[in-house]
């Protein structure tokens, strides 16, 4: 009888953590994945943004969803929750970023990572289904000609994206994996992607990595919340951990367990892993932890705006699906247009008349200026009723080097609550002319009204959707957390694969290079060397 309960324990089910379960599953592992959020099927998804117990995660309120709203004072973050993490709500998107991600002075020196990335990107597009939209739609059109209005035109180009595009509206047996997947119904180009998708046309975690992670025997349980990892018997994991977690819900510490495991898998995305790290960390549960961790964290440089056009506007922008093609008006800078489909209203509410650059003194007074000027089309984005099927999402992305940190503030009862501290050196942006611009241009150019987020304008805070960083990829612990197989320094069996490893701004949609680098840290780990109990800790050893 093995010693552990598992082989290996893998923390969230997002990209990096559904490629671990399914990696280690067929390397011969036992594995449990420990989830925070709950399991969904296709017809479990809200039917709208409005059904606020199943979009938005809020579990302290009874709120279980696939959407999580974060405010810092440096950024709000916006990240995914429940079996399948990010890829419930997430716009499909799965592009392979440029070569300044590849060559930032973090890592470069470690590998030729254009390189030794390829063929991982290579599988993660076959197991995500990627395939290129090739249909252009109003949005699309528009986003053509002002890329044509910034004299960028020729960067226009469609998206690579993860949903099942044939046999519209027809269930068909899985057309991925040799019939070893599940049945899929093909796009309604509904355009509502980020509120789930209903019909089984989304290519989520649930649907490939998951799907057949699950059929090599990982265990999959939702609704817990890891609170700790701790070595057992040598200090550096040697001897395995123990892994304890609570369940999710109203009430702290209920359902309160523990598993062993020879191995374990951080993968509960950037926020999730490094506030587990640095309650691990300061509890003194994983001391040896690299005094690195929380810093070099990226938001992808983003700004999230928004137009909203006219009520009598003749073409409909929500018949695709929820991101279709995008440009570069800079070769550092990536504009995408997005829709929530009709189903994505109380979104809304996220939004304000479009303010410009300023501090935190002075946006507050120009969004002033602005209701003053604009009272009607102010009274006009407080109405939320037809919002999303008339607005389109305004995404701007950057390669450029800016960073903040995530610093840990300890609890009166043990916890850890993260918060924000921007690089002195290189700040995370807080406004970037050219999304303004393209928001302007758009307005103007449909008759709409254009937005920003309301953190944007009140509070001077930028929102993205793609945090990455603060447990990165570096040369030693004095550069990083982990090295370049993503172990972390200090520790053997101890893997960090998620967003959280990502050391450089991507500029892109990040969620096939989170899949790409845990594909390359899977191929690392040794195959299981026999029964159960060799499985479990013989001949396993993973570590610096």
């Amino acid at each position: 009888m093995s010693q552990f309960d598992f082989d290996w324990i893998v923390v969230g089910s997002g990209f990096g953590g559904s490629v671990s379960a399914l990696r280690l599953s067929e390397k011969g592992y036992s594995v449990a994945v420990l989830e925070c959020g709950k399991r969904f099927r296709d017809e479990d998804f809200p039917k709208s943004t409005w059904d606020v117990r199943r979009y938005f995660w809020a579990p302290r309120l009874g709120m279980k969803g696939i959407f999580r709203l974060t405010q810092f004072k440096d950024v709000a973050v916006v990240s995914g929750c429940g079996v399948g993490g990010g890829s419930l709500g997430y716009a499909n998107t799965l592009y392979v970023p440029g070569k300044d991600f590849f060559e930032d002075p973090q890592w470069a020196g470690l590998e030729d990572w254009e390189a030794e990335l390829a063929p991982h990107y290579e599988e993660a597009q076959r197991m995500l289904g990627v395939v290129v939209h090739d249909e252009d739609d109003p949005a699309d059109q528009l986003l053509r000609e002002l890329g044509e209005h910034l004299g960028v035109g020729e960067t226009y180009r469609k998206t690579p994206i993860g949903v099942y595009l044939d046999n519209r509206g027809e269930t068909v047996p899985d057309p991925f994996f040799g019939g070893e997947g599940p049945d899929r119904t093909g796009c309604l180009r509904c355009g509502r992607c980020m509120v789930g998708c209903p019909h089984g046309a989304k290519n989520t975690l649930v649907k490939n990595y998951l799907w057949l992670a699950e059929r090599r025997g990982a265990r999959i349980e939702a609704e817990r919340t890891v609170t700790e990892v701790r070595p057992l018997g040598a200090g550096d994991g040697s001897d395995g951990y123990a892994v304890t977690s609570e369940r999710s819900g109203l009430l702290p510490g209920r359902g309160r367990s523990t598993l062993t495991a020879r191995g374990v898998v951080f993968a509960a995305g950037p926020l999730g892993t490094n506030k587990l790290l640095q309650r691990c960390r300061l509890g003194g549960a994983l001391p040896r932890l690299s005094n690195r961790l929380g810093e070099l964290v990226r938001t992808n440089s983003e700004m999230i705006l928004a137009v909203t056009v006219p009520e009598d506007y003749p073409d409909d922008l929500t018949k695709r699906v929820a991101i279709t093609s995008s440009i570069y008006p800079d070769p550092h800078t990536h504009i995408e247009t997005v829709t929530y489909g009709h189903d994505g209203d109380s979104m809304s509410s996220l939004y304000t008349l479009l303010t410009g650059d300023g501090t935190k003194a002075t946006r507050p007074l120009k969004l002033l200026g602005q209701i003053v000027r604009h009272p009607v089309n102010f009274l006009k984005v407080m109405r939320p009723k037809g919002w999303s099927r008339r607005t389109i999402i305004v995404l701007v992305m950057q390669t450029l080097d800016n960073a903040i940190a995530l610093r840990p503030k300890r609890k009166r009862n043990g916890d850890v609550r993260l918060t924000t501290e921007q690089d002195p050196e290189k700040p995370n942006p807080t406004f970037i002319p050219v999304a303004n611009e393209a928001a302007e241009w758009l307005a103007e150019r449909t008759g709409g009204i254009a937005q920003s987020s309301v953190s944007e304008a009140l509070f001077n805070i930028p929102n993205t959707a793609h945090i990455l960083g603060g447990a990165v990829i570096g040369a030693s612990p004095e550069d990083g957390v982990v090295d370049a197989k993503q172990r972390v320094f200090g520790y053997e069996n101890l893997l960090v694969c998620d967003g959280s490893a990502v050391p450089a701004n991507v500029g892109v949609n990040p969620s096939l290079t989170i899949t790409a680098l845990a594909e390359h840290a899977m191929a690392a780990v040794p195959n299981a060397t026999g029964g159960r109990e060799n499985q479990a800790g013989r001949g396993m050893q993973v570590g610096r």
